[in-house]
């Protein structure tokens, strides 16, 4: 038998033996997704001092969290330049941000 090398190739037997043609992903057991239960996952900076000063008023934040970016002309903006440049104050702000949905569930609560 000779071959053309300007044809193309054969294709190639993709059947398994006995005929049956195998699935394109093997079975086996579905992906569970598990919901993360860290309550500041997907929580944004922003998201998280605005929510901040509805709470508390730039005042109260102040107050709680005493940097300059909330006492002096305070704003969303230069709080977040200020925030994402300073590690600690950041962990504040995150743990004052999860006091308050505490406190907002208790107050919840009937």
């Amino acid at each position: 038998m000779t071959v053309d090398p300007t044809s193309p190739p054969a294709p190639l037997d993709t059947t398994a033996p006995g005929g049956q043609v195998p699935s394109e992903a093997p079975a086996g057991p579905p992906k569970a997704r598990t919901a993360s239960r860290d309550p500041l996952h997907g929580v944004t900076l922003e998201a998280m001092v605005v929510g901040l000063q509805a709470y508390f008023g730039w005042k109260g934040l102040a107050e709680r969290i005493p940097v300059r970016c909330f006492q002096s002309e305070p704003s969303v903006s230069s709080s977040l330049k200020f925030l994402r440049k300073t590690p600690w104050a950041r962990e504040k702000v995150e743990s004052l941000y999860l006091f308050m949905l505490r406190d907002q569930r208790r107050n919840a609560r009937p």
